[in-house]
């Protein structure tokens, strides 16, 4: 007889729950994240230069990096910005316009959204995946019907900002509009992530799904 994966939770809800928190890297993960894209908006408002601009974020997103070195910590999240605003540079020196250091931000959420939304209609969410991954069995979670039809909603939730995103920025890009496209991209990055996340959290603080089938099934002797 095989022993549930997560023998100290009772409900779907609190087995995700715990699984997001960690591939999220938590609130100090999300913020690193966020922080570079925030910094360059704000600085390139302010001075109106695109050089100065990418490299105050960019030594900002080095020193998060330091700082998570120093501390031996996962800097995985630093990492991804950094590839991020490297990417943004490249976008951005290559043509010298400052709007297309949202472009790859635009590229990328449009792509994201995509494959987040096929991974629910072929019967795979992602969030399910990623679970699945986390706990040593892709395909263990879908035996559970609960646990599908809640890896459904989150997968949805999470593809939302992206959508979201590319409604609003994508016109603004098109029409060169600097000054609206950076300030959407500060109200609908960091505070719009975290809008997603804390509705994720409320639906999975409803701890209404009984855990069924998440753990192996063990062949019969």
């Amino acid at each position: 007889m095989s022993e549930p994966r997560e023998a100290n939770v009772a409900t779907v809800e609190q087995v995700v729950r715990q699984r997001l928190a960690e591939a999220f890297g938590g609130v100090r993960g999300i913020v690193e994240a966020a922080v570079p894209t925030i910094t360059f908006t704000l600085c390139y408002l302010t001075t109106r230069e695109l050089r100065m601009s990418l490299i105050v974020a960019s030594a900002l997103t080095a020193v998060l990096l330091i700082v998570r070195v120093v501390q031996r910590s996962n800097p995985q999240f630093v990492i991804n910005a950094m590839v991020g605003i490297g990417i943004a540079a490249l976008f951005a020196s290559r043509s010298g316009e400052a709007r297309d250091v949202f472009l790859p931000g635009i590229i990328y959420n449009a792509g994201y959204a995509v494959v987040l939304v096929a991974t629910v209609v072929i019967g795979w969410p992602a969030i399910g995946v990623m679970i699945g991954a986390l706990v040593g069995d892709l395909s263990g979670w879908r035996r559970d019907p609960g646990m599908r039809r809640l890896c459904n909603r989150l997968t949805l939730l999470f593809a939302l900002p992206c959508v979201l995103r590319v409604l609003v920025q994508y016109p603004l890009y098109l029409s060169d509009q600097i000054g609206w496209l950076g300030t959407s991209k500060v109200i609908m990055g960091w505070p719009l992530q975290i809008a997603t996340l804390a509705a994720m959290v409320w639906l999975l603080s409803r701890n209404s799904t009984p855990v069924t089938e998440i753990e192996d099934e063990t062949p019969a002797p």
